[in-house]
């Protein structure tokens, strides 16, 4: 290393800082965009490999060395492949930060007022249901679970997934921007404990995602028709048709002072 980058080293420019921020800022959108999916598993699986392929250099273990490199040279096909969900929704949700941002208000008003009417129907009627909205991390994992849907969010098609004896009415409905990706869907159940022992499954299901992502789900009681949202972690109990609508549409001020259910593990 020569001594003008040495001292570049020791007084670092306008620009290393610059490039420290923006790699920095993409790791965490990255990070935050893999969170809650299968694809921290697999990251880790393979810091695992990288770590025994370390260790094995060092102590000279030739096979496990040459195998190991084998399967690093012909990995970056196989993570093409593995990743491809993951990669689309990343470039989806890049798209719309960028394109469609003027936009995003104006849907997050209309799907808010189609989501706030379906629930109120359903909590009228006395029907359970649970609809998780997709923010930033993607649920593509999770939807795999359910049966595809790719249809327009409406008041009417929710209280028609949710109605009895219907095919898909047994499970969660995931919605990504105005679309209505899968329903039907498994969501994990949170192990906390519940101050309020009436809440079911639906409500663990609910606090469960919001523990993993950062969806907000909204969840009618089926047995006291009451009407819930999860947050980040939090379930605020006995909202307003109206309420839920001011919390899906970003309208709602100081979310906290509501009502939670969920108390930390």
């Amino acid at each position: 290393m020569n001594e003008l980058a040495q001292l570049r080293v020791l007084h670092p420019g306008w620009r290393d800082v610059v490039e420290v921020f923006v790699v920095a800022y993409a790791l965490y959108r990255i990070l935050r965009l893999f969170h809650g999916t299968r694809t921290l598993q697999i990251v880790s699986g393979m810091g695992m490999l990288l770590a025994i392929y370390t260790a094995a250099w060092i102590l000279k273990l030739e096979m496990i060395t040459y195998l190991l490199s084998f399967v690093f040279q012909y990995g970056a096909i196989a993570l093409l492949v593995v990743f491809a969900p993951e990669l689309r929704a990343a470039l989806a949700h890049l798209g719309q930060a960028r394109f469609a941002g003027l936009f995003r208000q104006m849907e997050q008003r209309e799907v808010a007022e189609e989501i706030g009417e379906a629930i109120e129907r359903l909590s009228r009627s006395g029907i359970g249901a649970i609809v998780a909205i997709e923010r930033e991390v993607p649920l593509d994992g999770y939807s795999e679970s359910g049966s595809p849907v790719e249809a327009k969010v409406s008041a009417d098609l929710l209280t028609t997934i949710f109605t009895p004896y219907s095919p898909l009415h047994d499970g969660a409905v995931l919605v990504r921007g105005d679309t209505i990706i899968a329903a039907g869907c498994i969501l994990p159940l949170s192990q906390r404990s519940m101050i309020d022992r009436t809440l079911g499954t639906r409500h663990r299901a609910a606090l469960g995602l919001s523990d993993e992502t950062d969806a907000l789900v909204v969840v009618v009681s089926e047995e006291r028709a009451t009407i819930s949202v999860a947050e980040r972690g939090q379930l605020r109990l006995d909202l307003t048709p109206a309420g839920v609508r001011d919390i899906l549409a970003g309208r709602a001020t100081q979310p906290a002072a509501l009502p939670t259910a969920g108390v930390p593990a």
